[in-house]
C-alpha cells in the first residue's frame, strides 16, 4: 500500500481520539499495553467503526481466540516482519475500496455517525444528526413533522419550531458539502434519497456482502428509537 497513511499513536486513549476524527482502513494493536489492553481497544474502535480491520501484534499467543471472536482480521506473532505483515494485508476481513470513503457515507452499524470523503460531518445541533439518522432508519419514506416529534422526543410539547431548524440545519450542512440531493423534501415531510449516498444498513437491506459483513449486532446504537429495527435485523439473522 504505497499510498498508505499512517498515524502512530502513544497509547490507547490517544488512538480512540484519533478514530472519532477519521476512518481508518486497519488498525495495528498491540495486545498488552499500559491503561488498557489492545482487546478492550479493540472493541472500543468496533463500536465506533465496524468496518476498519484490527490485526493483532503481539508475542502472547493465548490471546489468539479472545482476538478472532472479536472478528479480528489478523493475528500477527513477535518478532514483526514486512512478509508477516504483507500477508495479513493480503487477506483482509473487510477488503479497502480506495472509493469508499469519497462522498456522503453513513454507518448505521455500532454508532450512528456520517462522514464526508472520510470526515465526521459536523451539525449545528446534534438532534439534527438524530433526525437524518431516523430518515436512515426510515429508508425510503419521506416522514413528516408529527412523526418526527413522536420518535425523537418523549413529551407533550410542540416541537414544530425546532424540527423546522432542525431540516434547515440538515439541508444547509449537505448543501456545504455539495451533498445535498441526498435529501427529498416536500411540503410537510423530509426523506432520504438511499442511491445518493453509501450506507452499510442500505447495502445490508440490498443484500450485498459488505453490508451483510459489516453488520455484528449492533445497530444505531446511541438511539433507543432504533430498537425495533434492531430487533427486525436480529429476527433476520436468526431464520
Amino acid at each position: 500500500m504505497p499510498d498508505a497513511q499512517l498515524v502512530v499513536c502513544a497509547g490507547p486513549e490517544e488512538a480512540l481520539e484519533e478514530v472519532d476524527q477519521k476512518v481508518f482502513d486497519i488498525a495495528f494493536l498491540d495486545v498488552e499495553m499500559p491503561g488498557m489492553s489492545g482487546v478492550e481497544l479493540a472493541k472500543k474502535i468496533k463500536k465506533v467503526s465496524p468496518d476498519t480491520n484490527i490485526i493483532f501484534a503481539t508475542a502472547y499467543q493465548q490471546y489468539a481466540g479472545e482476538a478472532f471472536s472479536l472478528h479480528a482480521s489478523g493475528y500477527v506473532n513477535k518478532p514483526l516482519t514486512v512478509e508477516k505483515v504483507n500477508a495479513e494485508l493480503k487477506n483482509l476481513r473487510n477488503p479497502i475500496n480506495e472509493d469508499d470513503d469519497k462522498g456522503l457515507r453513513v454507518q448505521a452499524f455500532g454508532n450512528f455517525e456520517v462522514f464526508y470523503d472520510g470526515h465526521p460531518l459536523k451539525f449545528k445541533y446534534s438532534k439534527t444528526k438524530e433526525l437524518l439518522a431516523y430518515l436512515i432508519d426510515r429508508n425510503c419514506a419521506v416522514v413528516n413533522i408529527g412523526e418526527i416529534k413522536a420518535t425523537l422526543w418523549d413529551d407533550d410539547e410542540d416541537r414544530s419550531s425546532y424540527i423546522k431548524q432542525l431540516r434547515k440545519d440538515l439541508l444547509d450542512t449537505l448543501k456545504s458539502v455539495g451533498a445535498n440531493d441526498a435529501v427529498v423534501t416536500m411540503r410537510g415531510g423530509i426523506g432520504v434519497i438511499p442511491s445518493k449516498m453509501k450506507c452499510d444498513f442500505f447495502d445490508y437491506l440490498a443484500g450485498e456482502p459488505k453490508g451483510i459483513n459489516s453488520y455484528h449486532g449492533e445497530y444505531m446504537q446511541q438511539y433507543s428509537w432504533a430498537e425495533v429495527t434492531h430487533g427486525s435485523l436480529e429476527t433476520r439473522e436468526n431464520d
